[in-house]
């Protein structure tokens, strides 16, 4: 059995993974507030333009060449 990972109690099917709709909203606050975040990496501008030539599909005039 999982555990709620806002007040570590047992987990209920009904609240998975949470033990109860409070756990859930505090959760859900938690994101919406900051205080969740996901890490991200600066990118210069060097950076920047190397990644995004790497991602950019090629012209259909290359298609027919």
């Amino acid at each position: 059995m999982s555990t709620c990972p806002t007040c570590s109690k047992p987990a209920t099917a009904d609240f998975a993974p949470f033990c109860s709709e409070r756990c859930r909203h505090i959760d859900l606050n938690r994101w919406f507030t900051g205080a969740y975040a996901v890490p991200a990496v600066e990118l210069d501008d060097v950076d920047f333009e190397e990644a995004e030539s790497a991602t950019t599909p090629p012209k259909s005039d290359d298609f027919n060449a």
